[in-house]
This record gives structure tokens, sequence and C-alpha cells, in this order.
């Protein structure tokens, strides 16, 4: 399953996108976005976000 952005956990900060070795992940409106056709479930973004905000559930 991709990894899911928690709304109400994401600073926007862009750790996540910046780690992302597929470019799945985008930062619009300081909101994190995952692009599904993209993510590769590496895992990345969530052990890099500081605020817990991504998870693969």
């Amino acid at each position: 399953m991709p990894a899911f952005v928690v709304r109400d956990l994401c600073a926007g900060c862009g750790a996540c996108a910046e780690v992302c070795p597929y470019k799945a992940i985008t930062v619009t409106a300081r909101l994190a976005v995952v692009d599904p056709g993209l993510c590769r479930e590496c895992e990345e973004c969530i052990f890099i976000c500081p605020n817990g905000a991504i998870t693969a559930a």
C-alpha cells in the first residue's frame, strides 16, 4: 500500500519530498501529497518525517 499522509500531523516541511527517490511526494499549500502511482513503498518518507505524519496503512 502506498504511503499515506495524516493531514492533521503534517507541517508541510518537505523532508519527505526531499528524501523520496521516486519523486512521489509533493508539498502543496503546506501539506504533503503522495502520488500513489509513483510511490514504490520504500518507506523512506515514513522514517524521515519529524511529525510522524506519514504511514503505510
